[in-house]
């Protein structure tokens, strides 16, 4: 088994994929109010919400252990609808040399599918994969979903 890992999954959702992608691109730190259960609080430490380069912290539960993370906007593609981050410092970094975390909407048709996908480098060969972190990652869609159907 190698150090370097993919890892990616999908969830097809009822709600608007084009606000979806709005939240993770411009309003992450509204995500805290719609699932307080998983994140905690999501604050911007340099740049301007949606921006590539812009950093931002994220205060988590996953794993039944509060988790910090800071990001770094990689990429944006507006047309593919489509962000990536790039972890720099937190929780993940104490088992990966490097992650990344893309989260693609593609609203063709009634449903839209959500696609989250990791790139990382594990430390060693005793890290696992971040299949935990996956399904968190699922569930926080579903939360989202379930928060904008119901308004």
């Amino acid at each position: 088994m190698g150090l370097n890992g993919k890892l990616v999954n999908h969830i097809t959702i009822k709600s608007d994929g084009d606000v979806f992608h709005e939240m993770f691109r411009y309003k992450p730190h509204k995500i805290s109010d719609i699932c307080p259960r998983r994140i905690q609080g999501v604050d911007l430490h340099d740049g301007e919400w949606g921006t590539i380069g812009s950093i931002i912290s994220w205060n988590y539960f996953h794993d039944g252990k509060a988790k910090v993370t800071k990001e770094v906007i990689e990429a944006i593609d507006e047309e593919k609808k489509s962000v990536c981050f790039k972890v720099v410092e937190g929780d993940l970094m104490e088992a990966y040399k490097s992650f990344f975390i893309t989260v693609h909407v593609d609203t063709k048709g009634e449903d839209s599918l959500v696609t989250w996908s990791f790139e990382y480098e594990k430390l060693n060969e005793k890290v696992e994969d971040p299949n935990t972190l996956m399904e968190f990652c699922l569930d926080l869609t579903k939360d989202i979903e379930t928060h904008h159907l119901g308004n």
